[in-house]
């Protein structure tokens, strides 16, 4: 009986193990992709703004939004993303800013201002593109942040694409990239098992 214990423990273990690194492959593999077909929307997701300034991580991302729209990967911009207590401005309105300073037209942008964590923005933005009778689009966001968003976009309903930025704080040192990639293993894994964002397991928020 301790024998089948111990094996049945080590056996356990083992198969976490697999999980756990088979997902952190999968978000590393992922966030080397850069898929640019035409489709109904580019939605690039929101980060931090400071009185309507996007972020240098957001900026990162708008920017890579501007350049795909610019390459003729979709006419429309989905800027998404909502606001903190006190904010004058959500995400979403900061990015669509943004852009149009640096010459994207107005009927290019939808602004998507619902949702404080990626979950409820890409639900939201979901929403949007089918109410435009689109379905196909190419999220941009982070590298390491691209295969959980791609997952919860398919799970709202869209055929999606993924384009991350390469630049910016998030991607500069290898440091850097490791944690990320340990914090997105650890976000999908939960959103895998509980369909919920990962701001429920303390202080991911994400």
């Amino acid at each position: 009986m301790r024998k089948w214990l111990r094996r049945t423990v080590v056996g356990v273990v083992l198969v976490g193990m697999l999980v756990v690194g088979g997902t952190a492959f999968r978000v590393w593999h992922v966030a080397r992709a850069d898929e640019r077909p035409t489709v109904d929307a580019i939605v690039v997701l929101g980060a931090a703004q400071y009185n309507g300034t996007p972020s240098e991580v957001f900026q990162a991302r708008l920017d890579h939004a501007r350049e795909l729209h610019e390459q003729g990967v979709a006419d429309v911009i989905v800027t998404t993303g909502g606001s903190r207590e006190g904010d004058a401005f959500t995400e979403a309105e900061a990015g669509a800013n943004w852009l149009r300073e640096r010459g994207v037209g107005d009927e290019s942008l939808v602004v998507v201002s619902e949702g404080s964590d990626t979950l409820r923005s890409v639900r939201a933005a979901a929403d949007r593109v089918r109410e435009r009778g689109g379905s196909e689009v190419v999220v941009v966001s982070d590298p390491w942040h691209s295969l959980r968003s791609a997952i919860m976009a398919e799970d709202a309903g869209l055929s999606v694409w993924t384009s991350p930025t390469h630049s910016g704080p998030i991607v500069q040192t290898r440091t850097t990239q490791a944690r990320y990639i340990m914090r997105e293993t650890a976000a999908l894994l939960y959103y895998r098992l509980s369909k919920n964002p990962a701001d429920q397991i303390g202080g991911l928020g994400l």
